[in-house]
């Protein structure tokens, strides 16, 4: 059986999915990060072995495997890196990336620069991100928990609409996207491009969607993001309107889900909802959520 090594640093442990853990540890003078990703074992989810779904179980591996991302333009992954595989699963070894604390308008412009490149075709790239997740949250009954609370009326909208606005979203040019573009995400730089990590969810989605996923957690508002994001994207490969319905779509499904998932684990206590909006699991949810407002109502209202 598999066993992290002793003297190995605990980064996060196994929070479902196929994700055993994450350490960091020093190979010779080099700082690396392994990562432990588990084969799916009877009873697991058969959306880890889907190859096109986001939650496919190896696609970190593959990535390093098949040197996908050695030299794509805006986003590339660590040069050093190693797969190790066994019966059990695979490890994945990475270089450490250090944080370069650049600003959420650099990672902007190089998440547009990344969504003009080319992906070489494999049959483990995902799609589809945001259709399979709000499946997910259809098979836990919707939003359930939202519907008690002030944004209701506004969530039963775009609850109806979701197919509509998916359609739209679908619609767009579909372009390379990290998949998981959040700030932790995309620590790196080097020159002109950014060094990312957690390349689990690579794949294809509409132009923008990369932007708006990135956009929850970013310092910086949307609108500056996107000028940003438009610099670096190809010139006649999406229109300003297009990233912007692609950027919305995303955030605000992303971030009603979270939210949903967020009270729902808390919902159940002893006291009124309302009361456990200051819950340190959920507070920081619905204080994403209330920065999307604008974006919402947009959205409710095209």
């Amino acid at each position: 059986m598999w066993q992290p090594q002793p003297g190995w640093h605990l980064l996060q442990s196994g929070s479902g999915g196929s994700t055993v853990g994450v350490w960091r540890t020093v190979l010779g003078d080099q700082a690396v990060v392994v990562k432990r990703i588990a084969a799916p074992a009877e009873g697991d989810p058969p959306e880890l072995s889907e190859p096109r779904h986001f939650a496919y179980w190896r696609r970190a591996a593959d990535v390093v495997t098949a040197g996908t991302l050695a030299d794509t333009p805006g986003l590339r992954s660590p040069r050093l890196a190693a797969v190790e595989e066994d019966d059990e699963g695979v490890t994945l070894t990475e270089e450490w990336v250090e944080d370069a604390a650049t600003s959420g308008l650099f990672v902007a412009h190089a998440l547009g620069r990344f969504a003009g490149c080319h992906l070489t075709p494999a049959p483990w790239l995902a799609r589809n991100h945001l259709h399979d997740r709000m499946a997910r949250v259809e098979r836990n009954g919707g939003w359930r928990t939202l519907a008690r609370t002030t944004v209701a009326d506004v969530a039963d909208v775009l609850w109806a609409r979701r197919a509509e606005l998916l359609a739209a979203a679908d619609a767009l040019v579909q372009v390379p996207v990290h998949g998981d573009a959040t700030p932790a995400n995309l620590p790196g730089r080097e020159g002109d491009d950014v060094l990312a990590v957690d390349w689990a969810m690579l794949g294809t989605g509409p132009v923008g969607s990369d932007l708006g996923f990135y956009a929850l957690a970013a310092r910086e508002e949307l609108e500056p993001l996107l000028d940003a994001y438009l610099m670096g994207l190809p010139d006649g490969l999406a229109t300003r309107e297009e990233v912007t319905l692609g950027a919305r779509v995303t955030a605000v499904y992303t971030v009603l889900n979270r939210a949903e998932w967020a009270l729902a684990r808390v919902a159940g206590g002893e006291g009124a909802l309302a009361g456990k909006y200051r819950h340190p699991a959920v507070a920081p949810h619905l204080r994403a959520l209330q920065r999307q407002f604008p974006h919402l109502e947009a959205l409710v209202g095209r």
